[in-house]
């Protein structure tokens, strides 16, 4: 199995390469009016409009918000999630790695469903998204 490794804030990602559809520099951004704050706004991808989700806060991270500068310097990672696209905002795109799925160990963090396991790989822990469950039911998406 691939992996595309991504790192937010001081923390290491993966999510499967077959749900990756491409790798983008950041663009501009059409906020949306009263959604969910991990909904950042909606994007323009060669024509089809986007979702473009701030992860950090589903995972709980550090919840300073991206500000412009941070935001120029950050990329959006296209997920292909049942047939719907969405961005994630990532800080940097790590690298693609083969691993081997009996390496990545369950998680016992149950709160965030969407967590598949923990991986370590070249001295990180990387944390591994079910990307397919990822979509919280209250975001419109799906």
């Amino acid at each position: 199995m691939q992996l595309v490794i991504f790192k937010i804030r001081e923390e290491f990602f993966g999510v499967e390469a077959s749900k990756v559809l491409s790798i983008n520099d950041m663009m501009t951004i059409t906020k949306v009016p009263n959604a969910p704050s991990y909904i950042k706004g909606l994007i323009n991808l060669r024509g089809i409009i986007i979702s473009l989700f701030d992860i950090s806060i589903l995972l709980n991270l550090d919840h300073r918000s991206y500000d412009n500068v941070s935001l120029n310097d950050s990329s959006v990672i296209i997920l292909d999630i049942e047939f719907e696209e969405i961005g994630i905002i990532v800080d940097k795109v790590d690298e693609v790695v083969d691993i081997d799925p009996n390496f990545i160990k369950r998680s016992i963090d149950t709160k965030i469903p969407f967590v598949k396991g923990v991986l370590e790989l070249n001295f990180k822990l990387i944390t591994v998204i079910d990307i397919n469950k990822f979509v919280p039911k209250d975001s419109g998406v799906n």
